[in-house]
């Protein structure tokens, strides 16, 4: 009797449960409309509950988004799930974003696999920057890896790696051989030499076989499994009431994941401590300010990781879209190699500082940035106040902010000719004009700007032109199986780096 009293009762409230969930629609609806008396950004229709998910389900996310801000203007709301998201596709709405609103919107909005272990809780990439943990973690990056001083000092070894990438291509000459993971495993083995001098990669172009005995045995690998699992769409990131739940298991897994990965960061710093052997990197800087009292032992695998996992994807996506568009444009391919011979002559060797005297190359890096943005939307930033306006209109607090750069970067209407590959935009006084700190001229961000510009510039504008350089210095590089420059795919895709849909292959020629 109970029991069909409480089903009589379920059956009597639900058409009043329903319409009480169309009323909080229409009034999630309205408000979002209205903002409550200010204009919030137009966009697409939301569906119930999944919001606008149904508009980014095919193609690149990049090229959805430019496709939606050409129907619904340079500034665009979405609902993703539950979630809210702000996309800027100007020059203007990213100069108002950058100029006026950069303190509030300096958060980051966090991905709920990366609350694994507490990882966003004590990483740099995810802390506020006004919190003081983030701003002793970011001082000491800039200080002790990324100042000028001790890029100077770790330049030798950056240069013992790269001269090892360019020695195991030359042992394949003449053979098809996969540049991205090739350069991969020379990045991995830089950043890990300047960092903890151990070599994370045997093999740069075939198994992951490390050196085990130093302890950083499998990090290649490891790192690569760790980006692709926090980069996977997560229904916990829509609908945040399901977080707990992890419906996905992508938070379990990358707990495991960063409980081995620190495991094997762990085990080099306990020998770095137990030796008492100083090898003037990285690491020695960070035990220092251990010994010191300035930060605690656990920090310090958090900060190995943030250079890592940052560093390893950017650089590598970089060079290979810059070889590859090199290669589908043959002319400008001969432009560098000519500047190459006439600055640097019958150099056996050349030199990290040789690339900067290298400006067409330098301007072939810089228009493959535009062409190609390694962070097309940047890094997400989160407006954490009220008040927050930009072209005009609201944007709520608690949404994430979008910066398509990929699409201010390819905007006709600052560009000429955008979609054409013209190192020349970037020569005859433009190369300080268009420099990589996005302070000036919004229109070129590859970086980002603001408080939260990529730390890692400071390096990456050292490191990838120097690879660039090194490569073309030492071969001649033809496509395989006699594919056309035109037949070259330069399809994209996107997780957290805009990486070729399809790894680039090509075959180095010694030079005679």
């Amino acid at each position: 009797m109970e029991m069909e009293m409480s089903s009589e009762v379920v059956i009597s409230w639900l058409p009043w449960a329903t319409l009480a969930v169309s009323l909080l629609y229409c009034l999630t609806v309205w408000r979002r409309r209205t903002g409550g008396g200010r204009p919030l950004p137009p966009g697409p229709a939301p569906l119930p509950l999944i919001g606008n998910l149904h508009n980014l389900r095919a193609g690149v996310l990049h090229h959805t988004l430019t496709s939606l801000a050409r129907v619904h203007g340079p500034v665009m709301m979405l609902k993703l799930g539950l979630s809210t998201a702000v996309v800027l596709s100007s020059r203007d709405a990213a100069r108002e974003a950058f100029t006026k609103q950069d303190r509030r919107i300096a958060a980051r909005p966090v991905p709920d696999a990366n609350r694994a272990g507490g990882f966003a809780d004590r990483s740099m990439i995810f802390l506020l920057s006004s919190n003081p943990l983030c701003k002793a973690i970011r001082g000491i990056h800039g200080t002790h890896y990324f100042s000028p001083r001790s890029l100077a000092a770790a330049c030798t070894v950056r240069e013992r790696k790269v001269r090892d990438m360019v020695a195991y291509f030359r042992r394949r000459a003449g053979t098809v051989v996969d540049i991205r993971r090739t350069v991969y495993g020379c990045v991995l083995n830089l950043l890990s030499n300047t960092t903890f001098s151990v070599d994370v990669v045997d093999d740069l172009g075939g198994a992951d076989e490390a050196i085990h005995g130093d302890g950083a045995g499998g990090l290649r690998e490891l790192v690569h499994e760790l980006v692709n699992g926090v980069t996977r769409p997560n229904v916990s990131d829509y609908f945040p009431f399901l977080r707990a739940l992890d419906l996905q298991g992508l938070r379990r897994a990358t707990g495991r994941r960063f409980e081995k990965l620190f495991g094997i960061l762990d085990d080099v710093i306990d020998r770095r401590s137990a030796s008492k052997q100083k090898r003037g990197d990285y690491l020695d800087s960070l035990l220092d300010l251990v010994s010191a009292g300035k930060i605690t032992r656990d920090t310090v695998p958090i900060m190995l990781v943030d250079v890592f996992v940052a560093g390893g994807d950017t650089m590598t996506v970089s060079v290979e879209w810059a070889m590859a568009v090199l290669l589908r444009n043959p002319s400008a391919m001969a432009k560098v190699r000519a500047e190459i011979k006439d600055v640097l002559g019958g150099k056996e060797v050349i030199e990290e500082a040789d690339a900067e005297r290298l400006p067409y190359l330098q301007a072939a890096w810089k228009e493959t940035m535009r062409l190609h943005p390694v962070g097309p939307l940047l890094v997400p930033r989160m407006a954490t106040e009220d008040g927050v306006e930009i072209g005009g209109y609201a944007v709520p607090k608690g949404s994430t902010v979008l910066f398509n750069a990929w699409a201010i970067m390819r905007d006709p209407e600052l560009w000429e000719r955008p979609e054409e590959f013209s190192p020349e935009r970037f020569l005859h006084g433009r190369a300080e004009e268009f420099d990589l700190r996005g302070k000036e001229y919004f229109e070129f961000t590859p970086f980002g700007s603001g408080r939260r510009i990529c730390p890692g510039l400071p390096l990456a504008e050292r490191v990838v032109p120097f690879m660039l350089a090194s490569l073309l210095h030492a071969f001649d590089w033809q496509l395989p199986d006699g594919m056309s420059a035109d037949e070259l795919d330069m399809s994209e895709t996107f997780s957290t780096a805009n990486v070729r849909a399809v790894p680039l292959k090509a075959v180095p020629v010694l030079l005679t």
